[in-house]
């Protein structure tokens, strides 16, 4: 695997900074706000960071990632006769309010303990909604920008060694305790648009999938439309969950999925389309990010007057991931 020369380099904010950074709070709360959003540099940063990450990958969190895992099996979901969210998940999400700062304390430590409050409220908007018991894409953007924020300090370099273990550990460990938390407390979907949707609850794994597949050319696209595929790769794991959550004909519940399969000719072409679809159908719906913790380290208060060079930023370069996926 080799580094893209086309990829800008995240800046680095000095630790000694952060007394003068006001704290993350919900900044989109009009079309208006989130039209100006895609002028900040936190949303560019972003963008940038998400095309590395898919280059690439970065690690750590992981302890963190299963103390919060441990936590389910000490806290049982309550007999409940809801279809929908189980109230022992409050609980959770209380126990995890209350001990985020001991959590991050063990994770940033020393001098980096001075973005505990920085990055705190991006934890904890991680995981779904304690009040709405639900989860989805905007709850996977905000830990997405939490490890954003870590590599903005350098706790994480931005390397390609780091940034591939980071999708390739951390961000699948994310994933399973999410998924865990959502058969667990029966979490419903937040906004999901149903069978026209790419999936209820996530997306980036099917973006951080698609980049590992794009430079080989024994699994076809359509090979992901197999009833048992292996899981050797991020996007399988993601269309497997899909299969082990819903019931009957996979291009009935998961149209876009099967759409992808049967008509994009190749990964290359499906990454590509992924990204376009994230700008369009995450970032760029208020409903969906107006929640995200922003200012700070993610900056909101840009004076910069620079226009949104998102959709330079989004598109994939011409790739330079190299895989060891291996065929179904």
């Amino acid at each position: 695997m080799s580094e893209t020369t086309t990829l800008p380099q995240l800046r680095q904010i000095n630790l000694s900074e952060l007394p003068t950074l006001p704290l993350p709070g919900p900044k989109i709360r009009t079309d208006g706000d989130l039209l100006a959003w895609k002028t900040k540099r936190s949303y560019q940063e972003y963008a940038i960071f998400l095309r590395r990450l898919s280059e690439s990958a970065i690690a750590r969190t992981l302890e963190l990632l299963n103390t919060l895992d441990r936590w389910i099996g000490e806290i049982p979901p309550l007999d409940s006769p809801q279809r929908f969210g189980n109230l022992a998940f409050r609980t959770w999400g209380a126990r995890l309010e209350e001990k985020a700062d001991e959590l991050l304390g063990l994770l940033l430590t020393g001098e980096f303990s001075a973005a505990i409050p920085h990055v705190k409220p991006l934890l904890l908007s991680s995981f779904g909604s304690f009040t709405r018991m639900d989860y989805g894409t905007g709850h996977e953007a905000s830990f997405a920008l939490f490890l954003l924020s870590l590599t903005l300090v350098r706790l994480y370099q931005p390397t390609v060694e780091e940034e591939r273990s980071l999708v390739l550990h951390v961000f699948i460990r994310y994933m399973e305790l999410c998924w865990k938390l959502q058969d667990t407390y029966r979490l419903e979907p937040a906004g999901s648009h149903g069978v026209w949707g790419l999936d209820d609850s996530s997306f980036l794994g099917y973006i951080f999938g698609s980049a590992e597949l794009r430079e080989q050319t024994e699994i076809p696209v359509v090979a992901a439309l197999q009833p048992e595929l292996q899981p050797t790769n991020l996007y399988f794991m993601m269309i497997t969950r899909i299969r082990q959550v819903k019931l009957g004909p996979f291009h009935e519940h998961s149209s876009q999925l099967h759409s992808i399969a049967v008509g994009v000719p190749n990964w290359r072409k499906v990454n590509s389309g992924l990204f376009k679809m994230y700008e369009a159908e995450v970032l760029g719906k208020r409903v969906v990010v107006q929640h995200l913790p922003l200012g700070g380290l993610l900056e909101w208060e840009d004076t910069r007057g620079q226009s949104s060079a998102s959709d330079k930023i989004i598109a994939p370069p011409p790739p330079t991931m190299s895989t060891r996926t291996q065929a179904p």
